[in-house]
């Protein structure tokens, strides 16, 4: 059994992962802002652990983390102001990073996006600037850290059904739709996969089984 923490456990994302992860027998603590979401997070078999990462320090993150074997981060600011975009996306999830260095949890699953890094394209005046630069900073920043990551970057989110089928190279299909389901299967698959370490997988709804389209490229 592996213990793991998600930071951001009551998204659509976090709460499909905890409920495959929990189904596979992992000890799952997601960690939420909200004290009202806990029963939700429960629900799925996970322990909530209420956790204001927004306007938490590192070394409270990472007693949040300590005695785990893997931290997710599924968290993100939902838009609004961009001050507050960069407050979570940005900086919350580097703190949280070194919080899990700090904490001694080796791995690190970052839920990013399809397209994103400094060449994301998006222009200054549209409202996803701030978070396009903020998962860019993020991203970056983990791509320096000691820690085993992986970065996950799904196309458009949907509520679709999940097939457990994608496409890990996007360019080859019209759509840039991706459940949230497969994409829960995409984290939970890779936290299963220690040779994903120090991989960017962009994905998504396809035709190929997880397991088989996650196979490192010949």
């Amino acid at each position: 059994m592996t213990r793991i923490a998600i930071i951001g456990g009551h998204g659509k994302v976090a709460l499909h992962l905890s409920t495959l992860l929990t189904g596979e027998g992992h000890s799952v603590t997601s960690i939420i802002r909200n004290p009202e979401h806990a029963a939700d997070v429960a629900a799925t078999g996970a322990a909530p652990s209420v956790l204001d990462v927004e306007n938490s320090t590192t070394a409270e993150i990472a007693e949040a983390l300590r005695g785990h074997d893997a931290v997710v981060w599924s968290a993100g600011a939902g838009g609004g102001s961009p001050e507050r975009t960069y407050a979570v996306d940005r900086d919350a999830a580097i703190r949280s990073m070194d919080a899990a260095a700090e904490a001694g949890v080796g791995r690190y699953v970052m839920v990013s996006y399809l397209g994103a890094g400094p060449d994301h394209g998006v222009p200054a005046d549209n409202s996803f600037f701030a978070y396009a630069e903020a998962k860019a900073a993020a991203d970056q920043y983990l791509r320096g850290t000691g820690l085993a990551w992986t970065i996950l970057g799904p196309g458009a989110l949907t509520d679709k059904p999940g097939t457990g089928l994608i496409e890990v190279d996007p360019s080859s299909v019209g759509s840039r739709e991706t459940s949230r389901s497969n994409t829960a299967g995409v984290a939970a698959a890779v936290l299963d996969l220690p040779e994903t370490a120090g991989r960017t997988i962009e994905f998504t709804d396809g035709t190929l089984p997880i397991a088989a389209a996650l196979q490192p490229p010949a």
